[in-house]
Protein backbone atom coordinates (compact mmCIF):
# COMPACT_ATOMS: atom_id res chain seq x y z
CA UNK A 1 0.00 0.00 0.00
CA UNK A 2 1.67 3.23 -1.23
CA UNK A 3 0.53 6.13 0.87
CA UNK A 4 1.08 9.88 0.31
CA UNK A 5 1.67 12.27 3.58
CA UNK A 6 0.20 15.72 3.50
CA UNK A 7 1.12 18.32 5.78
CA UNK A 8 -0.36 21.76 6.64
CA UNK A 9 3.06 23.15 8.18
CA UNK A 10 1.91 25.63 10.35
CA UNK A 11 -0.99 23.65 11.19
CA UNK A 12 1.39 21.38 12.34
CA UNK A 13 3.59 23.98 13.94
CA UNK A 14 1.53 25.69 16.16
CA UNK A 15 -0.57 22.25 17.22
CA UNK A 16 3.03 20.87 18.03
CA UNK A 17 3.97 24.10 19.82
CA UNK A 18 0.90 23.93 22.21
CA UNK A 19 1.29 20.31 22.87
CA UNK A 20 5.21 20.52 23.47
CA UNK A 21 5.45 24.31 24.98
CA UNK A 22 7.02 26.77 23.41
CA UNK A 23 10.18 26.96 25.16
CA UNK A 24 11.02 23.67 25.65
CA UNK A 25 13.54 21.71 23.49
CA UNK A 26 13.19 18.40 21.40
CA UNK A 27 10.18 18.32 19.30
CA UNK A 28 10.76 21.28 17.03
CA UNK A 29 13.38 19.30 14.71
CA UNK A 30 11.04 16.51 13.46
CA UNK A 31 11.10 14.40 11.11
CA UNK A 32 7.71 13.92 9.75
CA UNK A 33 8.27 10.27 7.30
CA UNK A 34 9.66 9.01 10.54
CA UNK A 35 6.17 9.94 12.42
CA UNK A 36 3.94 9.38 9.78
CA UNK A 37 5.91 5.72 9.22
CA UNK A 38 5.34 5.37 13.30
CA UNK A 39 1.90 5.46 13.18
CA UNK A 40 0.40 4.44 9.71
CA UNK A 41 1.39 0.96 10.73
CA UNK A 42 -0.80 0.87 13.32
CA UNK A 43 -3.64 0.95 11.15
CA UNK A 44 -2.56 -0.10 7.54
CA UNK A 45 -0.25 -3.29 8.03
CA UNK A 46 1.13 -3.31 4.99
CA UNK A 47 1.89 0.52 4.48
CA UNK A 48 5.28 2.15 2.99
CA UNK A 49 5.19 5.57 2.98
CA UNK A 50 5.48 6.72 -0.58
CA UNK A 51 5.25 10.46 -0.50
CA UNK A 52 5.62 13.18 1.68
CA UNK A 53 4.54 16.32 0.62
CA UNK A 54 4.95 19.55 2.98
CA UNK A 55 3.41 22.93 2.49
CA UNK A 56 4.08 26.15 4.58
CA UNK A 57 4.65 29.45 3.42
CA UNK A 58 8.20 31.22 4.06
CA UNK A 59 8.76 34.39 7.02
CA UNK A 60 9.29 37.04 6.36
CA UNK A 61 13.27 37.88 7.24
CA UNK A 62 12.76 41.59 7.19
CA UNK A 63 10.02 41.48 10.00
CA UNK A 64 11.33 38.22 11.66
CA UNK A 65 14.97 37.39 10.73
CA UNK A 66 15.62 35.15 13.77
CA UNK A 67 11.95 32.93 12.49
CA UNK A 68 13.04 32.68 9.23
CA UNK A 69 16.80 31.81 9.56
CA UNK A 70 15.09 28.95 11.90
CA UNK A 71 12.83 27.93 9.30
CA UNK A 72 15.30 28.10 6.23
CA UNK A 73 17.51 25.50 8.22
CA UNK A 74 14.37 23.07 9.26
CA UNK A 75 13.54 23.04 5.40
CA UNK A 76 17.46 22.32 4.35
CA UNK A 77 17.16 19.21 6.91
CA UNK A 78 14.03 17.95 6.21
CA UNK A 79 15.61 17.56 2.70
CA UNK A 80 18.92 16.48 3.41
CA UNK A 81 17.12 13.91 5.45
CA UNK A 82 15.00 11.72 3.00
CA UNK A 83 12.24 13.37 5.58
CA UNK A 84 10.02 15.37 3.24
CA UNK A 85 9.86 14.60 -0.81
CA UNK A 86 8.31 17.82 -2.13
CA UNK A 87 8.05 21.50 -0.29
CA UNK A 88 4.74 23.69 -1.56
CA UNK A 89 4.71 26.87 -0.65
CA UNK A 90 2.51 29.73 -0.29
CA UNK A 91 2.60 33.14 0.99
CA UNK A 92 2.57 35.68 3.66
CA UNK A 93 -0.83 38.88 3.15
CA UNK A 94 0.21 41.83 5.28
CA UNK A 95 -2.70 44.26 5.51
CA UNK A 96 -4.13 46.52 8.04
CA UNK A 97 -7.67 45.50 8.99
CA UNK A 98 -10.56 47.23 11.38
CA UNK A 99 -12.30 45.20 13.85
CA UNK A 100 -14.03 45.95 17.10
CA UNK A 101 -12.50 46.25 20.29
CA UNK A 102 -12.58 42.23 22.07
CA UNK A 103 -11.37 39.84 24.62
CA UNK A 104 -11.80 36.42 25.52
CA UNK A 105 -14.97 35.10 27.05
CA UNK A 106 -14.51 33.37 30.36
CA UNK A 107 -15.32 30.00 28.86
CA UNK A 108 -13.45 27.88 26.49
CA UNK A 109 -16.35 27.77 24.85
CA UNK A 110 -17.81 31.22 24.60
CA UNK A 111 -16.73 33.51 21.75
CA UNK A 112 -15.25 36.93 21.69
CA UNK A 113 -17.12 38.99 23.90
CA UNK A 114 -17.29 42.94 22.54
CA UNK A 115 -15.76 45.98 24.70
CA UNK A 116 -18.43 48.69 25.22
CA UNK A 117 -17.97 51.71 26.37
CA UNK A 118 -18.89 51.95 30.21
CA UNK A 119 -17.25 53.50 33.83
CA UNK A 120 -14.19 54.25 34.31
CA UNK A 121 -14.04 54.32 30.24
CA UNK A 122 -17.20 56.63 29.33
CA UNK A 123 -18.05 58.00 25.06
CA UNK A 124 -19.75 60.93 24.91
CA UNK A 125 -21.99 62.29 22.16
CA UNK A 126 -21.79 65.95 20.96
CA UNK A 127 -23.27 67.15 23.47
CA UNK A 128 -21.64 65.77 26.04
CA UNK A 129 -24.31 63.20 27.23
CA UNK A 130 -22.77 59.32 27.94
CA UNK A 131 -22.92 57.04 25.31
CA UNK A 132 -23.29 53.48 27.06
CA UNK A 133 -22.73 50.30 25.21
CA UNK A 134 -20.83 52.22 22.19
CA UNK A 135 -18.62 49.87 20.69
CA UNK A 136 -14.56 50.80 20.45
CA UNK A 137 -13.36 50.11 16.92
CA UNK A 138 -9.45 49.63 16.24
CA UNK A 139 -7.06 48.80 13.17
CA UNK A 140 -4.31 46.45 13.31
CA UNK A 141 -1.75 45.00 11.23
CA UNK A 142 -2.64 41.73 10.20
CA UNK A 143 -0.13 38.82 8.66
CA UNK A 144 -1.96 35.79 7.43
CA UNK A 145 -0.26 32.81 6.22
CA UNK A 146 -2.04 32.24 2.59
CA UNK A 147 -2.36 28.94 0.28
CA UNK A 148 -1.07 25.77 2.10
CA UNK A 149 -4.91 24.51 3.35
CA UNK A 150 -5.20 24.98 -0.76
CA UNK A 151 -2.12 23.32 -1.47
CA UNK A 152 -2.94 20.40 0.71
CA UNK A 153 -6.19 19.77 -0.60
CA UNK A 154 -4.56 20.52 -4.52
CA UNK A 155 -1.66 17.65 -3.95
CA UNK A 156 -4.34 15.38 -2.07
CA UNK A 157 -6.69 15.56 -4.55
CA UNK A 158 -4.40 15.10 -7.75
CA UNK A 159 -2.29 12.15 -6.45
CA UNK A 160 -5.75 9.81 -5.32
CA UNK A 161 -7.29 10.92 -9.09
CA UNK A 162 -4.08 9.82 -10.81
CA UNK A 163 -3.57 6.37 -8.58
CA UNK A 164 -0.14 7.86 -7.10
CA UNK A 165 -0.94 6.28 -4.00
CA UNK A 166 -3.47 3.85 -2.73
CA UNK A 167 -4.06 5.56 1.00
CA UNK A 168 -3.66 9.12 2.29
CA UNK A 169 -2.62 10.64 5.50
CA UNK A 170 -2.76 13.66 6.39
CA UNK A 171 -1.97 16.08 9.45
CA UNK A 172 -3.99 18.98 9.67
CA UNK A 173 -6.96 20.03 11.98
CA UNK A 174 -8.14 22.50 9.43
CA UNK A 175 -12.03 22.33 9.09
CA UNK A 176 -11.46 24.29 5.75
CA UNK A 177 -10.15 20.42 4.22
CA UNK A 178 -13.57 18.96 4.62
CA UNK A 179 -14.53 18.89 1.22
CA UNK A 180 -11.33 17.38 -0.22
CA UNK A 181 -10.93 15.08 2.37
CA UNK A 182 -14.66 13.33 2.26
CA UNK A 183 -14.36 12.96 -1.55
CA UNK A 184 -11.13 11.55 -0.91
CA UNK A 185 -12.71 8.84 1.25
CA UNK A 186 -14.65 7.85 -1.86
CA UNK A 187 -11.65 6.42 -3.77
CA UNK A 188 -9.02 5.55 -1.00
CA UNK A 189 -8.44 5.00 2.77
CA UNK A 190 -8.07 8.13 4.78
CA UNK A 191 -6.17 8.23 7.67
CA UNK A 192 -5.94 12.22 9.67
CA UNK A 193 -3.63 12.97 12.43
CA UNK A 194 -5.05 16.40 14.51
CA UNK A 195 -1.36 18.08 15.51
CA UNK A 196 -2.85 20.26 18.30
CA UNK A 197 -4.27 19.72 21.75
CA UNK A 198 -8.18 20.86 20.19
CA UNK A 199 -10.68 18.74 19.29
CA UNK A 200 -10.69 17.51 15.76
CA UNK A 201 -12.77 19.54 14.09
CA UNK A 202 -15.75 18.59 13.62
CA UNK A 203 -16.18 19.35 9.53
CA UNK A 204 -13.69 16.55 9.59
CA UNK A 205 -14.76 13.84 11.16
CA UNK A 206 -16.67 10.87 9.59
CA UNK A 207 -16.94 7.08 9.62
CA UNK A 208 -14.35 4.48 9.40
CA UNK A 209 -16.38 2.65 6.35
CA UNK A 210 -17.54 5.46 4.85
CA UNK A 211 -16.45 5.43 1.03
CA UNK A 212 -13.89 2.88 0.49
CA UNK A 213 -13.55 2.23 4.09
CA UNK A 214 -10.34 1.51 6.41
CA UNK A 215 -10.46 5.38 7.88
CA UNK A 216 -8.93 6.54 10.84
CA UNK A 217 -8.33 9.19 13.27
CA UNK A 218 -5.46 10.28 15.86
CA UNK A 219 -4.34 12.88 17.98
CA UNK A 220 -0.65 13.46 18.25
CA UNK A 221 1.15 13.85 21.56
CA UNK A 222 4.05 15.20 22.48
CA UNK A 223 5.43 12.05 22.90
CA UNK A 224 5.30 11.59 19.00
CA UNK A 225 6.92 14.79 18.38
CA UNK A 226 9.70 14.04 20.92
CA UNK A 227 10.06 10.16 19.50
CA UNK A 228 10.43 11.43 16.13
CA UNK A 229 13.54 13.58 15.46
CA UNK A 230 16.09 13.86 12.34
CA UNK A 231 19.38 13.15 12.89
CA UNK A 232 21.51 15.45 14.27
CA UNK A 233 23.50 16.90 11.92
CA UNK A 234 20.81 15.84 8.75
CA UNK A 235 22.89 16.47 5.95
CA UNK A 236 25.49 19.10 6.50
CA UNK A 237 22.41 20.99 8.67
CA UNK A 238 22.57 21.23 12.22
CA UNK A 239 20.07 21.60 14.76
CA UNK A 240 19.69 25.04 16.31
CA UNK A 241 21.30 25.39 19.61
CA UNK A 242 17.46 26.16 21.81
CA UNK A 243 15.40 23.08 19.82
Amino acid sequence: MRVGVYVDGYNLYYGARGLCGRGTAGWRWLDIRALAERLAGAHWPHATIDRVVYCTALIDAASNLSGFNDQDVYLKAIAAGNSVDHVEYGSYVSRVKVAPLAVKAPSRQGGPQLVTSGWPVMIRDGQGNPVPDAQFMVSFAHREEKGSDVNVASHLLVDVLTSRVDAAILISNDSDLSFPISFARSKVPIGLLNPSKNPLAGALRGRPDEGVGSHWWQRLTAGDFRACQLSDPAGTFAKPSDW
